[in-house]
């Protein structure tokens, strides 16, 4: 192992512990201090890193160890809205063939509410797509971050927005029709 991969993983160790610690012995409802709160959003852009990197290493064990058992993954297609149990099912062939996907972020920004029970982020993401947008909520239960929902879009620049909705309209036209008919049911 690199010197570099032994720090990154001792950095990441003291990080949870210090997380960890800090959630144990603090009164759940009381407002986390700055310190406090930076250590958080630190140790979620860890969470999110690994997160990424679990499923570019097709690591499905901690990839979906991850996310909390009612998470939700919402992809880009509009079809694509998985709790964690269909989104483990969809992809799992592509994890047990050795390869899902790469996400790296480019971009992060994360935010936490006073008492540190929630963490919310949107990252620009470099993909096989290209340019996307991640965004999602993270529940902190002392200490122990779970991925609770997660958005993937992909971005569109705004000059050819015009251009993208002539490619989608009659793709879109069937989707509503089928959408709105499940609706009625």
């Amino acid at each position: 192992m690199s010197k570099v991969k032994i720090i990154n993983f001792r950095y990441k160790i003291i990080s949870f512990i210090l997380v960890g610690l800090l959630f144990s012995c603090k009164a759940r409802k009381s407002d986390l201090s700055v310190g406090e709160k930076d250590l958080l959003i630190s140790s979620a852009d860890i969470f999110l890193s690994d997160w990424h990197l679990h499923a570019a290493n097709a690591d499905y064990e901690n990839y979906f160890g991850q996310m909390d058992s009612v998470s939700v993954f919402i992809g880009t297609d509009a079809s694509e809205n998985w709790s964690r149990d269909a989104f483990e099912s969809y992809s799992k062939p592509y994890f047990d063939g050795g390869k899902a996907w790469s996400f790296s972020a480019v971009e992060r920004h994360i935010y936490t509410n006073n008492d540190g029970s929630l963490v919310w982020f949107d990252e620009l993401l470099d993909t096989r797509m290209g340019l996307c947008r991640g965004s999602g909520v993270i529940q902190n239960n002392d200490g122990h971050l779970k991925m609770k929902h997660y958005v993937l879009s992909v971005t569109v620049p705004n000059d050819l927005i015009q251009t993208l909705i002539e490619l989608k309209k009659d793709h879109d036209s069937l989707s509503l029709k089928s959408i709105r008919a499940a609706l009625k049911k």
